[in-house]
């Protein structure tokens, strides 16, 4: 697997200080959340049920706000069920193929019912319930993926099944107060993967204060490093109809182009439609 500093600069495309934590305790732990990779093609191995018991255990550990446990798991086996959401997503086609296919929701519903079998108001209907359940939902995933991947499998999580929300919901009989956040494809990786170099902490972490007034260049700086690692193709370049082909491509034109196209307008109305309150 590496040492902690290989793999913390495999991670950031620079040299991170992690040496004293190399034969410290949980080195192993740490070791496998640097090691992360995204999967898109499996092996048709199944997963075992057991496995994926252990799995759900291992997920549901994860922090729940106020012990609420507001989040749902659909494991999509039935195969017109799996053909008409990956019919939804043809570019994907691990979607279809994958061993195992998740969709883990956001659940209010459960607690309002349980207040109405208990006789009490449910009096937090308000924007932060909808976020309640959505960050308890993104918590018990990372749980999911992390032991996935202890065990040996590889993920692919997909938030695209928000750009298709209401078909989604209805393949998957989602009642009022569930909503996706993200499906997730399982299974015993056919491939190595890569590991994507992300963003160093110099960006996203702050002291005392949020400051960004070096942004432009610690960008510029994280593009370079990142495109000497791995350079997009011209042919792999976004939108070039409406911008052109860039003589330099890096991580933040690609990320700006794509974020240019307005995308999951129906979102508001689905989670208002489904008994959201989001003032």
């Amino acid at each position: 697997m590496g040492t902690l500093a290989d793999l913390a600069a495999q991670r950031f495309g620079m040299d991170v200080d992690v040496a004293e934590f190399e034969a410290g305790p949980g080195a192993d732990v740490l070791a496998a959340l640097l090691s992360h990779r995204t999967h898109r093609r499996f092996l048709d191995d199944p997963v075992a049920e057991e496995t994926l018991n252990l799995l759900y255990a291992c997920a549901l550990s994860a922090p729940a706000k106020s012990d609420l446990q507001q989040s749902a798991i659909i494991r999509v086996q039935d195969p017109g069920r799996r053909r008409a959401i990956a019919e939804l997503m043809p570019e994907m086609n691990w979607i279809g193929t994958c061993p195992v296919f998740l969709l883990f929701c956001g659940d209010s519903r459960r607690i309002r019912k349980l207040c109405q079998l208990r006789e009490h108001p449910f009096a937090n209907d308000h924007l932060d319930a909808f976020l309640n359940a959505a960050v308890d939902t993104a918590l018990v995933m990372q749980n999911f993926i992390t032991a996935a991947e202890a065990a040996g499998l590889g993920c692919c999580p997909i938030s695209v099944v928000r750009n298709h929300i209401d078909r989604i919901a209805d393949i998957t009989s989602l009642p009022d107060h569930v909503f996706p956040v993200a499906g997730l494809c399982l299974g015993y990786p056919a491939h190595p993967g890569f590991t994507s170099t992300r963003l160093p902490p110099e960006i996203i972490v702050h002291t005392d204060q949020y400051d960004d007034s070096r942004l432009p260049e610690q960008i510029d700086a994280y593009d370079q490093r990142r495109n000497g690692i791995y350079t997009i193709p011209p042919e792999k370049q976004r939108m070039t109809a409406a911008y052109g082909k860039a003589d330099f491509y890096g991580w933040s034109e690609d990320k700006t182009r794509q974020v240019s196209v307005r995308e999951r307008d129906d979102l508001t109305a689905y989670l208002r439609r489904h008994g959201f309150c989001l003032d």
